[in-house]
């Protein structure tokens, strides 16, 4: 006789829109392992709800006459679970286009039992495709990051509910960067954050276009002023050492490459060689592949440009006193 899995003391939220076959299999892979399963769901109409609700998970919409942020959905998801089971300790935020993988909330929670100072816990987010296009590959490479004692993390991570709450909850307003902001208030509380090498999630970017390419990484240049802006200041200086190589290299060596051909005519665009020159300093220090190497460098150096354009965005919002809109690759 097979004894079943025995049920954790942690809630999940997960989070998505129109994600289909992708949210099925993010929730089969928690469904009789979690205490409660609450997922939040921003407007889908491939049929998400009436599936999700089929597994006996508790589902909310979210209110789309509010500019949609995935903070702001993963907090009301957080409420609803608090409401439905309060007695859980522990809340394991997940994306709709990922699935948990086999083991590792038994891992993270006993390491979240046996850490009392840790306030989250995160794992190996891989990428289920990354031979379908470059930019998944990337997203692959991307996620592998180093483990041990952490400044944040994604947004798949398994989170003490109490600090959670008494930390504010993610920042609702912002549209990209809240789970490095959220870990900004959360250590300057005392808390740690902790990266394992143990596998944590399967992930789908399905990014086949230069075009979602592009927006990802606007994306992410907003979300490097924002965070600068909240909190640059010292002793944390957050995102500002982005910021920064992000306006020298997507704008300031351009801007000075075109004022110096002005000056010496053709020899002053040489000063653009200092790119291609960056993408092989970036390919000889790679630890991947060669292959790998030499896309993740280009890509590292072209990034800087739609960032730049993220970061122009933000700036943009603040002095017109606009409310940010989310970013969309997909």
């Amino acid at each position: 006789m097979i004894e079943s899995a025995p049920i954790l003391p942690v809630g999940i939220v997960a989070i998505g829109r129109n994600e289909g076959e992708r949210l099925r299999k993010c929730l089969l892979s928690v469904v009789g392992l979690a205490g409660k399963i609450v997922y939040v769901d921003s407007g889908s109409t491939d049929g998400s709800v009436e599936m999700a609700r089929a597994l006996g998970v508790e589902v909310i919409g979210l209110d789309m006459s509010v500019p949609f942020t995935a903070a702001r959905a993963r907090n009301e998801g957080f409420a609803c679970l608090c409401k439905i089971a309060p007695e859980l300790g522990y809340v394991q935020f997940v994306d709709g286009d990922c699935e948990v993988v086999p083991g590792w909330l038994e891992k993270a929670t006993r390491f979240l039992d046996e850490h009392p100072d840790v306030a989250v816990v995160c794992g190996r987010r891989r990428e289920r495709f990354p031979d379908h296009s470059v930019y998944n590959m990337l997203c692959d490479i991307e996620w592998d990051t180093p483990v041990g004692e952490a400044k944040s993390c994604g947004g798949d991570a398994l989170m003490r509910a109490g600090a959670f709450e008494r930390a504010g909850r993610y920042r609702g307003s912002l549209i990209a960067g809240e789970e490095p902001e959220l870990c900004v208030r959360l250590r300057a509380a005392g808390w740690k954050i902790w990266r394992l090498g143990e596998e944590m999630t399967l992930h789908d970017a399905a990014i086949t276009r230069f075009g979602q390419w592009w927006k990802r990484n606007m994306r992410c240049g907003y979300a490097y002023a924002e965070g600068a802006h909240l909190h640059g200041s010292p002793p944390e200086r957050h995102r500002v050492k982005e910021s920064r190589r992000v306006w020298a290299w997507g704008l300031g060596i351009p801007a000075l490459a075109a004022a110096l051909s002005v000056w010496m005519g053709a020899w002053g665009l040489a000063l653009l060689l200092i790119y291609p020159a960056q993408v092989v300093r970036l390919a000889s220090r790679g630890t991947r592949s060669t292959s790998e190497n030499w896309w993740r460098a280009l890509f590292l150096v072209l990034c800087k440009f739609p960032e730049v354009a993220g970061q122009l965005r933000f700036f943009h919002n603040r002095l017109a006193g606009k409310t940010a809109r989310l970013i969309e690759y997909k």
